[in-house]
């Protein structure tokens, strides 16, 4: 590589690696505050929050290292403008196609790490992560067992705690559950434990009353009283309800996504053309990342020099990234609705290619200098 190309590269990579530094720590810690007041208001420790940001930041990095390079390359491309560098380089005879070349391989750079954590880290971290909310989910004391608040851990259920007792017992018990409108349930007991047994957790109720109103069609709700000493209520399949879900297709790696089997079909819901789809999305990711590098230097090639400085060509650089990515967050959404539509997920990078190319042939063009005007009386 020659030794300007080596100097641009380095000059991009430096600003990138601020740029990057800067968004990524923005997007983290909004992402993590959000995180850290879910997970304690669910009794979790700052332990389990710590870890959960972590397994967000694989994402969070991979959304923002694109717009780092279109920032790096728009920021860089003006310094080298305000400092007379990039006069000097077309002094000497280098077309903007030439100086370009450098930053299609700091885009590529880029695009490599995007793939890496597209193909890679993320699903490994969003496997881990949707793990860890299941064992949560299934601790039932930490999440949902907590006095004196009334707490919906299911539609249709409530679930009110007078005290916890040092060792464990629950007083002044309080259940409703009207998940079924034609046999609705309040159970209340003076004491209660939760048991942890093979088929999930169990709630022993101890001393208490179940109310049960009872509806059928054309016939008055009847309701009726029972009064128990020991009372058994299964409260894992009331939350397993609520936690279970389909695993994410998110979490499984894009080779398995392009030729899905039975098994992965299974566990997730899914049918073969959305994990394709899914599949496709994750490689036009890395795309993003050289198309923004070119719009944040081709943009700022175009127009003369103005004492004003570059700020209009920065402006169009900026909406042409804004139509380029709503192309692709609109190709995301119809994607998810049409599966068999995947390939114009490529249109966006394909349109960012295009805008790149026309500004930098337009850059490229001679520009033709008026002729100063002669007054008539000079001309005779």
């Amino acid at each position: 590589m020659p030794r300007i190309d080596r100097y641009m590269l380095t000059h991009y990579l430096t600003q990138f690696g601020f740029f990057a530094l800067v968004l990524v720590s923005v997007y983290w810690i909004n992402r993590a505050v959000q995180l850290f007041e879910q997970l304690i208001q669910d009794g979790q420790t700052a332990l389990v929050v710590l870890e959960f940001t972590a397994l967000t930041l694989p994402l969070v990095i991979s959304l923002v290292l694109p717009v780092a390079a279109f920032a790096a390359a728009a920021y860089g491309t003006s310094r080298l403008a305000s400092e007379s560098e990039q006069t000097a380089m077309q002094a000497a005879g280098m077309s903007p196609w030439r100086m370009a070349r450098p930053v299609l391989v700091f885009g590529v750079i880029v695009g490599v790490m995007v793939a890496i954590l597209a193909h890679g880290l993320v699903p490994m971290a969003r496997a881990r992560l949707a793990d860890r909310q299941a064992e949560i989910a299934e601790n039932v004391t930490a999440q949902f067992l907590r006095a004196g608040v009334f707490q919906y851990p299911a539609d249709g259920v409530t679930l009110f705690i007078g005290e916890m007792a040092p060792d464990g017992r629950l007083r002044d018990l309080f259940l409703e559950d009207a998940r079924n409108p034609a046999d609705q349930a309040i159970h209340t007991a003076e004491e209660a434990l939760v048991l942890r047994t093979d088929g999930g957790p169990r709630l022993v109720m101890q001393r208490g009353m179940t109310q049960n109103l009872r509806a059928k069609a054309g016939a008055e709700p009847r309701l009726s009283v029972t009064r128990f000493t020991d009372l058994t209520y299964d409260i894992g399949g009331m939350f397993a309800a609520q936690a279970r879900k389909d695993r994410d297709l998110r979490t499984y790696s894009t080779a398995r996504l392009l030729s899905p089997d039975a098994a992965l079909l299974e566990a997730t819901g899914a049918s073969p053309p959305r994990a394709r789809a899914e599949a496709h999305e994750r490689i036009a990711q890395p795309l993003m990342a050289p198309i923004g590098a070119l719009l944040g230097f081709a943009m700022l090639l175009l127009g003369g020099y103005s004492r004003f400085g570059v700020w209009r060509q920065v402006i169009w650089a900026i909406v042409a990234l804004v139509v380029v990515h709503g192309l692709s967050t609109a190709a995301a959404s119809r994607t998810a609705q049409s599966p068999e539509a995947w390939p114009i997920l490529y249109l966006a990078p394909l349109i960012g290619a295009l805008i790149a190319a026309a500004a930098l042939w337009t850059a490229a063009r001679p520009r033709r200098v008026r002729a100063p005007s002669v007054p008539a009386e000079a001309a005779a």
